[in-house]
């Protein structure tokens, strides 16, 4: 079965009765037979669900070396190692290791995508098995009825891996229902759906065929769902369906497959296969030049292969990777956990980000919101009527029971304890849909009823206002609709109490006692919105994030929910909706609609692949089992502390505490790691393309190579060694105000524009020393080499300070101080080198002095043109 649809048999199922249920599945109540259960397990298969196969930590790191970035510069470092470039050839390879390493410790440890969910199935289920016949043969026990006490003798512990089809198995409180069930008999049954639905109510369950109005097999009041869990009362089901073809196997199958790339892996990519191209282009025109102009052929292929390298943008997986750690650790003080490093980008990237209400905006806890009377003012009357009857309530207290008693100060003010007794109690069932107490106090019996609105007034004679009583007729009830209505619309589950006052000497009592009551007035629950929510919502919006919700649950409550954090709702879209939207229509109603309820798992991935198809960079925050498919199609899923075990599994970021704020946060931190990074790609992608000018001219100009092979490779490695602070740089604050995003075509312009400066200001120093300082013969060449490597290796280092802004740089806005003291020492390395004890074997020859002033003159002039050309650029094409 997929995750998004229940088969039509299991809805079948719920429609019959237990005999026909039986025998629909060959099972009997006295459960299978040992043969029939081991063929069954045969057949069908362990009752388990998908998970990823665990990587071993070879195939993880040879995933990263299949980068088309690390190939490449794989490649390069071969070629060179084979024509003898050893030193070359060991700097890439040591660059492509550090960066891989840092990636792969920084996410080894928390890279198991559906570990845990294996976890579910070391536990044991109730099963009742009998060591007889098989059990399609035994109709007669087929046809008794059921109870969760019958064949007790059968019953015993197995685990959860081995449950069939057909298996009868026993609940009770706390116990996870094993696999997708259709109940044969129960008892107070109250399930907690909320990891599949996003409702944070606890449902109602009971035994009996169901009618066929209801078509989401989710609301069916006989079925059970593996996943979910018992929260109060007993039950007893056939199981019908295991493994991945139950629901939530359906949905670990989903989460077990490959993730789509996210928009930061495709922007790496493209800009890698634009670096690629020019690498292809350059390299083969670059030999081809100087071994027709010069005629050493191997001279030119090694000057050929040093250009290559120069054009490779080889610190650029290590720029990533370190910018990446370095949110990570940011994020890490905040107390959030960083599982997949690219996410911290995508962070900064998202503009939308959708998410689950359950647990996620709200506290995934039920309070006690209103006890009021019958006008809808708070009534102290009804809160102490109804915390007599949840404290004398028999059984294991469901989540309403549990908020009511929360009221101390009821307990300290009545002290029931003392003040009253217990004489009776009329459970729960689900045809009368109300339960009561009767107490002993102030000498009289005092008979609490509690249960939903329609069926509490129906044995209601007359209601309470103000201590005075009248009869109740249609009007009235029309009226306390409206109220009931008014207060569900606010998001709140309404429960009606009356009362009747009853003389002394009665000890027991039935369902007929229920008569003439006194309608008292409401008690309506609440899961409340978190503190953090409303906060979070505003800061994320006024940083450029718009919030979509994704829920499970109804649209009254989520409506209510959206109200609550500030969010306004024009138009919700239901599930039921997207079902017979087109694609086009789901883009277009993604792209309008906030509020989308009464979802399935799929579907809310479903709408975040249509928000992808407007272009969107999408999050997700979710808790829920139902929320995995959606976290894994987001660009960034993000989970909290209490999720489940398969929401944190999905999630590639965790939050451990309960405030939302952080998300903010790390908007902010994931655009400053962004912003980093594009530094680094714009340099190396004008600094490059303008070199492609320089390069090709000089060779067809000059009759010897403008850079010897090991200074293009010196001056690489002098250049990127500067870079390595890049990380640690300053983002201005406007470029941190709004969503950024791979733009490849951006930087191809920038590229464009940018690039060719630095070519001119090459010739410039090209004539300089050819015609000024007489560089223009083979005897000569060390010379013009010498010159155009200090300028050269300075204004690739310099030129970062005017790239890294659109401000004025050093006046109204400064790079961090590792950043300036790298480009100080660089710059230094350089214009020393051809003075040093290493000139000779580099190729160096000293400068003359008159060339320094010329040079600096040429850098302030190039420093200047660039950031007057930036300044209109970013005007010109409306970035940052």
């Amino acid at each position: 079965m997929t995750a998004h649809a229940v088969p039509s048999a299991l809805i079948e199922l719920a429609q019959l009765d237990n005999e026909r249920v039986l025998q629909q599945l060959g099972s009997a109540a006295a459960g299978l037979s040992e043969d029939d259960a081991e063929a069954r397990l045969q057949k069908y298969g362990q009752n388990t669900v998908a998970h990823e196969a665990r990587q071993s930590i070879a195939m993880q790191l040879l995933g990263r070396v299949r980068n088309p970035l690390n190939l490449l510069l794989l490649t390069l470092a071969g070629v060179s190692f084979a024509m003898g470039d050893h030193v070359a050839a060991v700097i890439i390879f040591i660059m492509v290791v550090l960066s891989i390493s840092l990636a792969f410790m920084q996410e080894h440890r928390s890279n198991k995508a559906a570990e845990k969910l294996r976890a579910m199935v070391h536990t044991t289920a109730t099963v009742l098995r009998n060591a007889g016949t098989n059990a399609a043969a035994t109709a007669q026990a087929a046809a008794a009825p059921t109870s969760p006490d019958s064949s007790g003798s059968n019953m015993r512990e197995i685990p959860i891996h081995l449950l069939v089809p057909g298996d009868v198995v026993h609940l009770s409180a706390g116990d996870m229902i094993p696999a997708d069930l259709r109940l044969l008999s129960a008892k107070d049954l109250f399930v907690n759906q909320a990891p599949l639905t996003g409702e944070a109510m606890p449902v109602e369950k009971f035994a009996g065929a169901a009618g066929n109005e209801i078509k989401d097999p989710l609301q069916l009041h006989n079925l059970c769902f593996m996943g979910t869990n018992v929260i109060s009362g007993t039950a007893a089901g056939v199981i019908a369906l295991t493994g991945s073809r139950a629901y939530f196997g359906g949905l670990a199958d989903i989460i077990a497959g490959e993730r789509a790339l996210t928009s930061f892996d495709q922007g790496i990519g493209r800009f890698t296969t634009l670096m690629m191209r020019f690498i292809l282009v350059m390299a083969p025109l670059v030999f081809l030049i100087n071994g027709l102009t010069k005629g050493d052929w191997v001279e030119a292929l090694f000057f050929a292969v040093a250009v290559a390298v120069g054009l490779t943008p080889e610190m650029l997986p290590m720029i990533v990777t370190v910018n990446l750690a370095k949110g990570a650790l940011a994020m890490s003080r905040k107390k959030v956990i960083v599982k997949r490093l690219n996410s911290i980008q995508n962070f900064g990237a998202m503009d939308v980000l959708c998410a689950d209400k359950t647990g996620t905006l709200t506290q995934d806890r039920i309070i006690l919101e209103k006890h009021v009377d019958l006008k809808g003012e708070e009534s102290e009357k009804v809160l102490e009527y109804a915390y007599l009857n949840s404290y004398y309530q028999s059984g294991l207290k469901n989540l309403l029971d549990v908020a009511v008693l929360k009221h101390n100060e009821v307990h300290v003010r009545l002290q029931p304890s003392d003040a009253y007794s217990k004489i009776d109690e009329i459970p729960f069932d689900f045809t009368r849909r109300r339960m009561s107490v009767v107490v002993e106090g102030q000498g009289r019996h005092l008979l609490i009823c509690k249960g939903a609105v329609e069926e509490v007034f129906s044995v209601s004679a007359t209601g309470e206002d103000a201590g005075a009583r009248f009869a109740l007729d249609e009007s009235h009830l029309r009226k306390l609709k409206e109220v009931s209505t008014e207060l569900n619309e606010d998001g709140l589950r309404v429960i009606a109490l009356a009362y009747k006052e009853i003389p002394l000497g009665q000890s027991t009592y039935t369902v007929k006692d229920e008569s003439d009551l006194v309608l008292l007035g409401y008690i309506a629950f609440l899961d409340p919105p978190k503190e953090s929510a409303q906060e979070a919502i505003a800061k994320l919006g006024a940083h450029g994030v718009q919030i979509k919700i994704l829920t499970g649950d109804n649209e009254v409550v989520t409506r209510n929910v959206c109200k609550q954090v500030g969010m306004q709702v024009d138009r919700v879209v239901l599930g039921s909706e997207i079902e017979a939207m087109s694609a086009q229509q789901l883009a277009e109603a993604a792209e309008q609609a906030c509020v989308f309820a009464k979802l399935s798992p799929t579907q809310k991935a479903t709408v975040i692949d249509a928000l992808h198809s407007k272009g969107h960079v999408v999050g997700f925050l979710g808790d829920g089992i139902n929320d995995g498919p959606a976290l894994k199609a987001a660009d960034v899923g993000i989970s909290v502390d209490t999720a489940v075990d398969i929401a944190k599994e999905s999630a590639d970021i965790i939050l451990l505490e309960k405030s939302l704020l952080v998300l903010d946060d790390g908007v902010i931190e994931g655009r400053k790691v962004f912003g980093n990074i594009v530094k680094y790609i714009r340099m190396g992608a004008s600094s490059n393309f303008g070199n492609m000018f320089s390069v090709i001219g000089a060779s067809a100009w000059l009759p010897f190579l403008p850079m010897a092979p090991i200074q293009v490779l010196t001056n690489n490695l002098l250049y990127d060694f500067s870079q390595t602070a890049i990380p640690t740089d300053n983002v201005d604050e406007e470029y941190l105000a709004k969503p950024r995003k791979w733009e490849i075509r951006n930087i191809a312009h920038f590229m464009l524009f940018i690039g060719p400066i630095s070519s001119i200001f090459d010739y410039a120093t090209f004539f300089t020393m050819y015609y000024l300082f007489n560089a223009n013969t083979v005897a000569t060449a060390p010379l013009f080499q010498t010159g155009w490597f200090v300028e050269s290796l300075l204004s690739q280092t310099l030129i970062i300070h005017i790239i890294r802004t659109r401000r004025i740089p050093f006046i109204e806005s400064r790079a961090s101080v590792p950043l300036i003291l790298t480009s100080l020492i660089i710059c230094g390395v350089g214009m020393w080198l051809p003075f040093s004890p290493f000139a000779r074997a580099l190729g160096f020859t000293p400068l003359p002095p008159l060339y320094w002033p010329i040079v600096a003159l040429m850098l302030i002039t190039y420093l200047s043109l660039t950031h007057l050309m930036k300044t209109w650029f970013h005007r010109r094409f409306g970035l940052d």
